[in-house]
């Protein structure tokens, strides 16, 4: 036998699956295509006249995507990128499908949202694109980590010198740009400190000082962190009266927190601290009391009308298993912006029907999965922390949205994660996806063939002969 002929696997390298994605990719810019003509023909009869322009657009973004992923993460995961576009068209055809109700409803919703999403999921892409380009190793954030929590600080501080919006601080306003939600983006910023911070002190934090009905009680001086923490989301909720961050930041830490000590005894704190923060704040908050009351009362007339919260249980139930059909719902009693924003899920309710409805819950939880599964192949800590973080706080910000259209918990205020209308929040979770890639690549990309020793080479010539 030859030398020639002998081959192994680290010589040829491992798979790195991007043929795979491009075919997903595929499907998931025709899947948004077909739903976009389906809308135009349920609401006029005929195909859009904008279809070749939306297809193209989408694909466009779709390619320039996987390219860069292709150039500068090979070895990244292959059902990241699919599923977040898929998820970002869905929501491009729902909110043009919300855009063609009459006129004095438009109005009512803020105008139309399409265009200005397609331009925000331009923008994400492109941030995605920056960090697959500039990031090329995670690890390089773990030196800005307290660097990250005066970052994130700030910008969950910003909102209450701005006026509040429906009753929530959660916006602020830069001229030239409009309005942004800092708390998309200080949630990723919030992550990279948590991961720092915990990377370095999970050891101390896993100590216990005794043990009490199977719980290992953390020592008090341990107990400072998530006090601290606990406090700045009790003010974020006072002062910001926004229940959804505050439950994110929270539950984000405490995630974390049992990720790295494996301690079941700080998720038992965490949730007494977590009930005890909200019980106190919806008994003197009046904006969250008004949530928690729509919550218990969601049939419950208001000033003689029906309510929002009444008409998402009646878009529910009207859509039955399979839906009335895209653009053959009535979306639009919900009224308000809320239907393009909070309440979008109602839409996917009522014209896709239950089976619908979990479909999209199933693509999120499967872009969940795979970011957990990015955690537990990362080789390093910090990316194993950093991975489950921005999982983490992805599936929490699904979970409070979701939880709240569908009656679970109250309503939050936050926004469905490439589903609804907002620009912070569309560049924001591509920026969380291209993270989470890269970590992918890392733990992924195949470790280099050690060079031969002479007399490794030696024998192999022998042998050859």
């Amino acid at each position: 036998m030859s030398a020639s002929n002998t081959t192994t696997i680290t010589s040829i390298g491992a798979p790195n699956r991007r043929n795979t994605e491009l075919a997903l990719l595929v499907f998931a810019v025709a899947i948004p295509v077909f739903a976009y003509a389906n809308v135009g023909l349920a609401k006029n009869g005929s195909v859009p006249a904008g279809l070749l322009e939306y297809g193209a657009g989408l694909g466009l973004l779709a390619t320039a995507a996987h390219l860069l992923v292709r150039k500068f993460a090979p070895y990244a995961d292959p059902l990241m990128l699919p599923i977040a576009t898929l998820l970002n068209g869905l929501g491009l055809v729902l909110l043009w499908r919300l855009d063609q109700e009459p006129a004095i409803t438009t109005a009512q919703l803020g105008g139309a949202m399409a265009p200005k999403q397609l331009m925000w999921s331009a923008l994400g892409v492109m941030l995605f694109a920056g960090v697959l380009v500039f990031l090329k190793d995670h690890r390089i954030l773990q030196r800005y980590t307290y660097i990250s929590m005066i970052v994130a600080l700030g910008l969950l501080i910003a909102p209450i010198f701005f006026p509040g919006v429906n009753g929530a601080k959660i916006w602020v306003t830069l001229p030239g740009i409009g309005s942004i939600q800092p708390a998309e983006f200080a949630k990723i910023v919030i992550t990279v400190f948590f991961s720092g911070y915990l990377m370095v002190k999970r050891d101390a934090l896993a100590l216990a000082s005794r043990r009490f009905m199977g719980l290992y009680l953390p020592r008090g001086r341990d107990l400072g962190p998530i006090l601290v923490i606990w406090g700045v989301s009790l003010l974020i909720l006072v002062f910001e009266t926004d229940l959804g961050t505050s439950l994110l930041f929270f539950g984000l830490f405490v995630i974390m927190l049992y990720v790295a000590t494996e301690r079941t005894s700080w998720i038992v704190f965490g949730l007494l601290l977590s009930a005890g923060g909200a019980v106190f704040v919806s008994t003197f908050e009046a904006h969250v009391k008004d949530r928690v009351h729509n919550w218990l009362h969601p049939l419950a007339l208001q000033n003689d009308a029906v309510t929002e919260t009444a008409q998402v249980r009646y878009a529910f139930g009207s859509g039955g298993l399979f839906g009335s059909g895209l653009g053959q719902g009535y979306s639009r009693l919900i009224g308000g912006i809320g239907a393009k924003s909070d309440y979008i899920l109602a839409t996917v309710g009522e014209e896709l029907g239950l089976a619908g409805l979990m479909a999209v819950l199933l693509l999120y939880g499967l872009l969940i999965e795979r970011g957990i599964r990015t955690a537990l192949a990362a080789r390093d800590p910090f990316g194993k922390l950093l991975a489950i973080g921005l999982s983490g706080a992805f599936a929490l910000q699904v979970f409070v949205v979701a939880g709240g259209v569908t009656g679970l918990i109250p309503l939050t205020g936050m926004t469905m994660p490439f589903l609804a209308q907002g620009g912070s929040s569309v560049i924001a979770n591509w920026a969380l996806v291209a993270i989470l890639m890269r970590i992918s690549d890392t733990a992924r990309r195949p470790a280099p063939s050690p060079a031969p020793s002479p007399d490794a080479e030696a024998t192999q010539v022998v042998r050859t002969q």
